[in-house]
């Protein structure tokens, strides 16, 4: 099943925490609370952490729910939530403010010191959760 570790592998959700950890900053604590905005509003997500490589050692935390809700990346200038299915999903507030041109996903770029609208970002994922299981 996506998502199950071996006893021997960290659980997602470790990896996740520690990712956080090693931020330290800003963009550990956005991350932070954009996860708990998630679990918050949909408490049978499931945290997977995909695309772990020599690179990327840490991966990319992703939140699923019957199909990928979002990402969660980290870059040194800004948090990125890339929602899977963004292109459908109504976004009334505006809070998609990156890859406004791909045909299936939308993002949502976070610098340092931006504000965002959690009872908006929470619709968006209540949307995609509903949209995953149509």
């Amino acid at each position: 099943m996506p998502g199950e570790t071996s006893e021997n592998d960290e659980s997602p959700s470790k990896l996740i925490d520690t990712r956080i950890e090693e931020l330290s900053d800003w963009r550990g604590e956005t991350l932070s609370r954009i996860r708990g905005l998630i679990k918050e509003t949909d408490p049978d997500v499931v945290e997977e952490v995909k695309w772990r490589k020599p690179s990327n050692p840490h991966g990319v935390p992703v939140w699923v729910h019957d199909g990928n809700i979002c990402t969660g990346e980290t870059y040194k200038s800004k948090v990125k939530l890339t929602f899977a299915k963004g292109a459908s999903l109504e976004d009334p507030a505006g809070l998609f403010n990156a890859s406004l041109d791909a045909t299936v996903s939308r993002a949502i770029n976070i610098h340092e010191g931006d504000e965002i609208d959690e009872e908006a970002f929470k619709s968006l994922v209540r949307s995609a959760v509903a949209l995953n299981r149509s």
